[in-house]
């Protein structure tokens, strides 16, 4: 085609943001450049703090002003500079010809006011369409973005709603008044595998539909290539190496590229042994939750979010346990590690623990151990790392004097790629992944035989869990430890697990050996699990949605 190139939709040029606090100044984009074309995504990739989201609230001048500002740059939508627009052109342009998705969408939408509310708000403002009309628009959004019996979910609040339904709802938001770009930030970050690839269809499918162009930002370089047309890279505040997709993949220039795309887990887990001794064995393990009704509140059902499950775990393995958000997971490591009562058959090192009382399980908390998903959440602000490490020391080993149980602490740190000098630091002056070693420590420095690891690298950069799956693989390998490692990413469960565990509404809906689950999954489920996880194009918009 000899057609002339349209002009693209939106240009930035020469964009540079700057904070100030304190009476110092911070470059947190320096000087970026790209453009997006109609119809067309630009993916913005990155690791934590390299500007990709500071770069996007650039765009509709969402960045908290006068902290923020623009030492240089123009962002052209349509030929309009919308740096230099005045709030009241803004006004216009947000919500209207430019749209968001934000990344969590629990914390963007209100908690108090409902689904319809919400909607209508948005119809309100840009449409003026109000009562009937209003509720019919919304119910045809509701149902273009898949959300099933919409008349059922007019009154929903959002805590009322899965992660996948409330992400929907953002979407039919942000297409809401028919936007011609839509910047998404992060939208599949937080979701299972196989609600991120019904979310990344439905986007698709909406792109096509409406000629919208895109703008995807990202740390997941998976969802880009099946995704995106072309890709910008960002470290440190700059784009180090853009073009189409395809060139990008196959031969990438810079050395921060080739590192993202390395950076994906690899390597296989420890070989299996099965003579080494059982650490941890359960039969027929229940968690159910009871439903009460009435004004006598009696019992009239149960949540069974852990159904009658029985497993095996050595000394040196690792068990994987996969599924999506409400499967049960997190309960069952909960339940094995009795922090909250079940039935069934639990036995630990030989001991039948299962009836045991919270005094009688207290001598062995020292050997089995929990890594949160959260290393932040979970490590006190209030406290430094070294008094973080060493608590449970002085629980659980009182006789050390305060130079071993420092030379302890230190060790530990050291074991898991951390300097020991850092120790009188607080966790707010180390990052995601340097945190998440911290809480490695904390659990290692006991010496314990199990340890249960909780989503511990959902919250970190591909190349940050690549460095972690290392890091465990190399400390079960020198302390023989038996991990249940709880999961929906199914590539870093891949890179660690010798056995799998797939569950769904708290049943076991398949398990084996991992690489068989993996390569020739038997059921429906699992199938679309493994799609979702290594083939995010294999799963199409009819898988259920949650």
């Amino acid at each position: 085609m000899n057609e002339k190139k349209s002009e693209p939709i939106l240009k930035v040029e020469d964009l540079s943001v700057a904070f100030h606090q304190g009476g110092k100044t911070s470059i947190a984009v320096d000087h970026v450049s790209f453009e997006i074309g109609r119809g067309e995504v630009v993916a913005l990739v990155g690791e934590s703090g390299s500007g990709k989201s500071v770069t996007a609230n650039s765009i509709l001048k969402l960045l908290p002003y006068p902290a923020a500002s623009h030492p240089s740059g123009s962002v052209m939508f349509k030929g309009r500079d919308l740096l230099g627009a005045a709030d009241e052109k803004l006004r216009h342009v947000r919500g209207n010809d430019i749209t968001m998705i934000f990344q969590e969408p629990m914390t963007s939408l209100n908690p108090l006011h409902s689904i319809e509310r919400q909607i209508g708000e948005v119809l309100e403002l840009h449409q003026g369409l109000k009562g009937a009309p209003a509720r019919a628009r919304t119910l045809e959004l509701l149902n273009q973005v898949g959300i099933r019996e919409p008349e059922k979910r007019l009154s929903a609040y959002p805590h009322e709603l899965s992660g996948g339904q409330r992400q929907r709802v953002m979407i039919a938001m942000a297409l809401a008044n028919r936007p011609e770009l839509l910047i998404a930030d992060e939208p599949t970050t937080a979701l299972d595998v196989t609600v991120q690839a019904q979310i990344l269809e439905l986007l698709k499918k909406l792109k096509e539909e409406h000629g919208m162009s895109m703008l995807f930002i990202t740390h997941d370089l998976g969802i880009v290539r099946k995704f995106a047309d072309r890709v910008c890279v960002m470290t440190k505040g700059k784009i180090v190496e853009s073009g189409p997709v395809e060139a990008i993949f196959t031969d990438p220039q810079h050395d921060y590229t080739r590192h993202l795309l390395s950076s994906e887990p690899r390597g296989m887990p420890l070989p299996a042994d099965d003579t080494k001794p059982v650490v941890m064995e359960a039969d027929d393990i229940k968690v159910w939750f009871p439903i009460k009704a009435g004004f006598m509140r009696k019992v009239v059902d149960h949540v069974k979010a852990v159904d009658g499950i029985d497993l095996r775990l050595r000394a040196g393995h690792t068990l994987g346990v996969v599924g999506e958000s409400g499967s049960g997971k997190t309960t069952l490591g909960l339940a094995l590690t009795r922090l909250i009562p079940s039935t069934g058959r639990i036995a630990f090192i030989g001991k039948d623990i299962a009836s045991y009382s919270f005094q009688e399980m207290r001598p062995l908390r020292n050997r089995m151990q929990i890594v949160f998903q959260d290393p932040f959440g979970s490590l006190s602000p209030r406290m430094s790392v070294a008094d973080i490490v060493a608590e449970g020391l002085q629980i659980h080993e009182p006789k050390l004097t305060a130079d071993e149980r420092d030379r302890r602490v230190a060790a530990a740190l050291e074991e898991t790629g951390l300097d020991a000098s850092t120790r009188w630091r607080y966790p707010h002056e180390f990052s995601g992944g340097q945190r998440q070693r911290i809480a490695i420590a904390r659990a290692m420095v006991l010496k314990p035989h199990f340890v249960m690891l909780d989503e511990p690298t959902s919250a970190l950069d591909m190349s940050v869990q690549a460095q972690v799956v290392d890091l465990l693989r190399d400390l079960q390998a020198k302390h023989n430890l038996a991990y249940l490692f709880i999961s929906h990413d199914l590539k870093v469960v891949r890179a660690l697990a010798n056995d799998i565990i797939v569950m769904r509404a708290g049943k076991v809906v398949e398990q084996g050996l991992a690489s068989r689950i993996i390569e020739a999954p038997e059921m429906p489920y699992t199938r679309a699990l493994m799609a979702a996880a290594f083939d995010l194009a294999a799963v199409k918009s009819d898988v259920v949605h949650q």
